[in-house]
């Protein structure tokens, strides 16, 4: 292990990560905050395997995303590299892997019912559920950003890339923006935390 992971999760979850962490071809590194993932899982050229976690994320954020990441090695062990990355075999190694940490010793009870439903059919990433998004958000250090959809239509804001964008219409489950250098239509999570640029 590269740095010590303990430092970044809940105490009551060290000694599980401790033994999922035991494979002397993977190796664990944190890193300084990256606006575009939480983390990540690669196979390296020497035949070992990396993942990275940002160090940045709340104990309870650094623990989901690291597990996520074990799931992508897991599944590479079990399965090989011929399967879709988030895929039937990700999501079956991701479940069985979280499981033993559904206890409220290790999260809160805001986020324990929201995690229990969010693995039954696991995503790429955890903001794509907003409820379970939204919860881990609030064991974060206070800023001054604020959700897009407590933005009020036609509010121009900074994305996390610098950009500026105006706020338009709803669709099912996002927002359409419009990029002010390009006016180019995208497509925002409701979740996603900007700089308002016009109060």
């Amino acid at each position: 292990m590269d740095q010590n992971i303990a430092t970044y999760i809940p105490e009551a979850a060290q000694g599980q990560i401790h033994k999922l962490l035991n494979e002397k071809d993977l190796h664990i590194t944190v890193k300084k905050a990256r606006k575009t993932r939480h983390g990540d899982y690669r196979k390296l050229k020497n035949g070992g395997h990396q993942i990275t976690v940002n160090a940045s994320l709340n104990p309870c954020r650094f623990l989901i995303t690291l597990l996520h990441e074990i799931a992508h090695y897991h599944a590479y062990q079990f399965y090989g590299n011929g399967i879709q990355p988030h895929g039937l075999e990700w999501k079956d190694m991701f479940q069985k892997i979280m499981l033993p940490f559904l206890r409220p010793d290790v999260f809160p009870n805001t986020i324990l019912p929201l995690l229990a439903k969010y693995i039954k059919n696991p995503k790429a990433t955890t903001d794509s559920d907003v409820h379970l998004s939204l919860a881990l958000k609030s064991l974060d250090p206070p800023n001054n950003k604020i959700y897009i959809f407590d933005l009020k239509p036609g509010s121009t804001f900074i994305a996390s890339n610098g950009k500026m964008y105006k706020k338009g219409k709803k669709r099912r489950t996002r927002y359409e923006c419009i990029a002010i250098d390009s006016g180019r239509m995208y497509a925002f999570n409701p979740n996603a935390e900007v700089e308002l640029m016009d109060a």
